[in-house]
């Protein structure tokens, strides 16, 4: 794993040592309490990173940049086959802007809109923009993989200045997954001690000044102080797969996650222990949007519908056995990140407030498209799941339901089979007259569902990730309620994402470089201080 020989004999002793902190001899009351001086370490490095998604690997790569010499540890969440984060399972696509400072800002300014950004975290932002794209190449060349650029990037909202600040969008290859990979190997190849299954359960903190001085790890089954002389990286990502908080703090009831089932929420528990002040909590959509998914019990994140089809023998009905919407427009929102402009304001599209909803087609659609996304998603990327091409697989495990009429469908899927439908058939009379008077489905995608055997999918509402997380400045340091940097705490990456209302696609990934980068650099510097 690229670890220095000398310093994991060193781990070890310790450990055999007994410098171990058992959980009834730390607590989290006693940790935040404590002074480096008043606690038994268990260990010692210069810069401590929790999570090893893109953002902490940016932090280690970087740290060690600004100070060789540095001891730089990463503690993983997950075991080292499920590790990665949100990264691993995102679009992979990196925002690469104009050489137009003024243009980038802009454009940037206007999707913040109603929660501007500071302006100098927005200055010092786009000026590591405009300066990433050389490192983000040296990156792949280390790993021995592709860097690739696009011929033209995906505009989102183009009206607020998309095309004077968008050049292209790039990825490092292979997809899914080939930019994290890319990330780790340049970790690997540098002298980083990595602990998988560990998670951070508390922060080491003084009780008067707020000083952080380390972490309390929760390793083999028994709780390890580690001291971080320069400081503690918090790149643990968001809340995606945390139900109670999302009930709580954005009013969602049932949305799952496209990316790591590790992300619990972990770093929001914690920066508010040690007295941050949060934002971007209810960031409109969580930003990234809520996309159609598919929910199943063998697995615990969600699939991505396939919005790329050139059959529309289709439907999505609401809970009250309607349509709601043009069910063909998932392309251009996917354009949008499932956002639509209403009344001169951007909004999430419908879909997650009419829950439960169906997904109706028939056998022509069944046999011709595949209905996931294959290039995203934690479970193509991470647990490689190939939905067969015409979703006779998945039919036969029972997560698609098959019927001989609508009305046996309606039944198994438990819906009302005369609502149900007579809802057919004024969309197949729509089809027939080619118009769609109700929600102006375009007359060349308006494809009948008429040829039986048919078929029926739950959707759930799919979350990309979310933004909200602590205020930090543009040092990546985290602020309390006075606006203070608390000593010796960093964030990085989707916890406290600058990004506070739209988004344009490939700007979390590029916000995780360029905030691990100044998080990574600025403890390694600390430390040697």
């Amino acid at each position: 794993m690229g670890v220095d020989p000398e310093r994991s004999k060193v781990d070890r002793r310790t450990v055999i040592k007994g410098s171990v902190v058992t959980a009834s001899a730390v607590t989290a009351s006693s940790a935040r309490a404590a002074a480096p001086d008043t606690l038994t370490w268990g260990e010692e490095f210069d810069v401590v990173i929790a999570g090893f998604g893109l953002a902490g690997c940016s932090a280690a790569i970087e740290a060690l940049e600004a100070q060789p010499n540095a001891r730089v540890l990463i503690l993983e969440k997950a075991p080292e086959a499920f590790a990665g984060g949100n990264s691993r399972a995102s679009g992979q696509s990196l925002w690469i802007p104009h050489n137009n400072k003024k243009a980038l800002m802009h454009y940037q300014r206007q999707m913040s809109a109603p929660n501007p950004i500071p302006e100098d975290l927005l200055d010092f932002w786009a000026d590591q923009m405009l300066t990433l794209e050389p490192w983000i190449k040296e990156r792949a060349r280390e790993a021995r993989q592709e860097y690739q650029t696009g011929d033209g990037g995906i505009m989102e909202m183009p009206e607020l200045g998309a095309e004077e600040a968008v050049k292209f969008n790039s990825t490092i290859l292979p997809r899914p997954g080939g930019l994290w990979l890319a990330f780790k190997k340049n970790v690997e190849k540098r002298p980083v001690t990595i602990w998988y299954d560990s998670p951070v359960v508390d922060l080491v903190q003084d009780g008067n000044s707020r000083e952080v001085f380390g972490v309390i790890v929760l390793r083999d089954g028994k709780k390890i102080s580690i001291r971080a002389r320069g400081g503690v990286i918090l790149a643990v990502g968001g809340f995606e797969n945390n139900l109670d908080m999302q009930r709580n703090y954005f009013g969602y009831d049932d949305i799952h996650p496209f990316g790591s089932p590790y992300n619990t929420g972990d770093g929001i528990r914690m920066v508010q222990k040690a007295g941050a002040d949060l934002w971007h909590m209810r960031a409109r959509g969580q930003s990234g949007g809520l996309w159609p998914a598919f929910k199943v019990p063998e697995y615990e994140t969600v699939f991505m519908r396939n919005f790329q089809s050139e059959y529309h023998n289709f439907i999505d009905v609401a809970a009250d056995n309607r349509r709601f919407n043009d069910e063909t427009r998932d392309h251009w929102y996917a354009l949008t990140h499932q956002k639509v402009k209403k009344h001169g304001h951007h909004f999430d599209t419908l879909f997650y407030q009419v829950q439960p909803v169906h997904m109706i087609f028939d056998e022509t659609l069944r046999k011709n498209h595949c209905l996931m996304m294959k290039w995203m998603t934690w479970n193509s990327a991470v647990h490689q799941y190939d939905w067969s091409k015409d979703n006779s697989v998945e039919i036969a495990k029972g997560w698609i339901t098959t019927a001989k009429t609508i009305g046996g469908l309606a039944y198994k899927i438990g819906r009302d089979p005369d609502q149900l439908i007579r809802t057919v058939e004024e969309y197949n009379a729509a089809c027939s007259a080619g118009v769609d008077k109700e929600f102006g489905r375009h007359p060349s995608f308006l494809s009948p569902i008429a040829t039986p055997p048919y078929y029926a999918v739950e959707l759930k509402p799919g979350v990309v990730c979310t933004s909200g997380g602590a205020k930090r400045n543009k040092d990546s340091e985290v602020l309390d309620y006075s606006g203070n940097a608390i000593p010796g705490l960093y964030e990085a990456g989707n916890l406290g994402s600058f990004i506070s209302h739209l988004y344009q696609n490939g700007a979390y990934l590029t916000e995780a470089m360029i905030t691990g980068r100044t998080a990574g650099r600025n403890a390694a510097l600390r430390a040697k201080t």
